[in-house]
């Protein structure tokens, strides 16, 4: 006679998003893994005196998500300082940070402006002067490559900055804003409210998982510390940037050593910069500025990274946006790892890709970790038509491409924004016309994830056995108009409630 589940989900339309994607009325959790799925007549039968039954009303009951691509301290950012997204020109950003002043010491911060369709164009200095003149202000782009500070703030990270990243208007780039991130460093207490503040954001988004990059960062011992008490409600896989190589080889730690909660991921390292910031690497000029992008970190200590970081067990997430620069990483992958498909290492973003390289990247079995929600800038009149022109702006992010060569697709939100489904809508109706089906965008934000993480055995997919990680949503992703309008209603991680929207 089997035991009685903790926790019974019923009256709902369950997806496994296995292969194939088989759907039941019933889901049953015991000790955190889901124990059967069937009926609701079936599953009633795993009731006990103390068992949960949760009424799903009708819900559709997916997989939770896996976010393969976070900064999760940043995102907790635009819950806690000056929230700029939604920022419409140059006034309602300088606002917003104007009101952000009186709730903070220090620095007055503001995260995730796009000045991409504002008809003013990016801040400048003297906007964030207009803030405050005494203290220091920086307002940082949506893409986290670029920033814009004030004269106090250029003042005291002057030392700091290299000056070839330092532009007109207060304007700063990659290492300049390396600067910057170093400067606004949290303590252990802003960090835990900051990590909080992105679970409470992830949960309530359905995410039950991350892969949170990191970097001289305490954010690792925060999360162990949240683990230990039993307040942490998302799984975290770290990927630590390449900074920590000889610290990560000294330890002895290799990839996937950890908990089930938190575990070592992969080293991560950058290639190029962002087409936002006009410094992806391209081997064709930008179309409106005559430039090729640069060097972030140069191909030849690209490959030093990588073989290092295979030879000790290291799995590699290699941040490459231009075509350029995607070329140098799978150079690199295959000339330094006897076999990149073992490690599953991964290029993030990978947004220009050409089908060569596309079909190689398959071909090696390295994963592409992709964004959909960068899908925002390749409308015809968007940011990338404007940077890289009409023809090569329909080349970006192309995930059918990617699919049909048989490539390991892993979604991921960059935090622009942290929201699956925001991501899903644009794979399943992108402006390139490359688009995905339902049930494969919502596989790449859920088993992709997984397979980027070495834990497809337990995670992405619903199967007796698996962890009782779970979004319930209110309407169904197949049937929706408009896949933004579909709230989630429940989240459950280890089969335990961490978010109730349901009336």
């Amino acid at each position: 006679m089997s035991a009685d589940a903790d926790v019974v989900f019923v009256n709902g339309e369950v997806h496994t998003l296995g292969e194939p994607d088989e759907t039941y009325e019933a889901l049953a959790v015991r000790d955190g893994r889901v124990s059967r799925l069937d009926s609701d007549y079936e599953v009633d039968f795993s009731v006990g005196v103390e068992t949960d039954v949760v009424d799903l009303g009708g819900r559709v009951l997916l997989p939770g998500f896996v976010d393969a691509h976070v900064h999760f301290a940043t995102t907790g950012r635009y819950r806690v300082e000056a929230d700029l997204r939604d920022a419409a020109d140059r006034a309602e950003c300088v606002d917003a940070l104007r009101e952000q002043a009186p709730n903070s010491e220090g620095w007055v911060l503001g995260w995730g402006f796009d000045e991409s369709t504002w008809p003013d164009g990016a801040p400048t200095r003297a906007d964030l002067d207009a803030v405050s003149e005494t203290r220091p202000v920086a307002a940082v782009r949506v893409d986290m490559h670029t920033a814009v500070l004030n004269g106090i703030a250029l003042e005291r990270l002057d030392a700091a900055m290299p000056a070839g990243d330092v532009r007109e208007n207060g304007r700063i780039v990659e290492g300049a804003v390396d600067a910057l991130y170093e400067a606004i460093d949290p303590s252990a207490t802003e960090m835990r409210e900051l990590l909080a503040a992105a679970q409470r954001h992830a949960n309530a988004r359905g995410v039950t998982a991350v892969h949170d990059m990191v970097r001289r960062s305490n954010a690792p011992a925060i999360y162990r510390e949240m683990a230990a008490e039993g307040d942490l409600s998302v799984r975290v896989r770290l990927n630590y940037w390449a900074d920590h190589l000889d610290a990560l080889e000294e330890l002895g730690a290799r990839t996937n050593h950890g908990s089930e909660w938190v575990e070592t991921g992969a080293v991560k390292t950058f290639t190029d910069g962002s087409l936002g910031a006009g410094t992806a690497k391209l081997s064709e000029p930008y179309a409106d500025s005559g430039g090729t992008g640069q060097w972030v970190v140069e191909p030849d200590e690209l490959r030093e990274i990588v073989r290092r970081a295979d030879a000790a067990g290291l799995q590699v997430a290699a941040h490459a946006i231009g075509d350029e620069a995607i070329e140098a990483v799978l150079d690199a992958y295959e000339t330094e790892t006897p076999n990149p498909g073992e490690m599953r290492h991964r290029i993030e973003h990978a947004e220009l890709a050409t089908d060569a390289q596309i079909e190689r990247l398959a071909e090696l079995g390295v994963v592409a970790s992709m964004q959909p929600n960068f899908h925002r800038w390749t409308g015809a009149d968007g940011l990338y038509a404007a940077r890289l022109g009409a023809e090569r702006r329909r080349g970006t992010n192309r995930f059918r491409e990617f699919a049909d060569a048989g490539a390991h697709l892993a979604f991921s939100s960059d935090s622009m924004p942290l929201d699956p489904l925001y991501g899903v809508a644009f794979a399943v109706d992108p402006p390139t016309g490359e688009a995905l089906s339902v049930t494969e965008a919502l596989r790449a934000y859920t088993a992709g994830g997984a397979y980027a993480g070495f834990s497809e055995d337990r995670r992405g997919a619903l199967a007796v056995g698996s962890d009782a990680d779970l979004v319930a949503l209110d309407g169904s992703p197949w049937e929706a108009d408009e896949l933004t309008d579909i709230d989630v209603a429940m989240t459950v991680v280890d089969g335990d409630v961490v978010y109730d929207a349901r009336p």
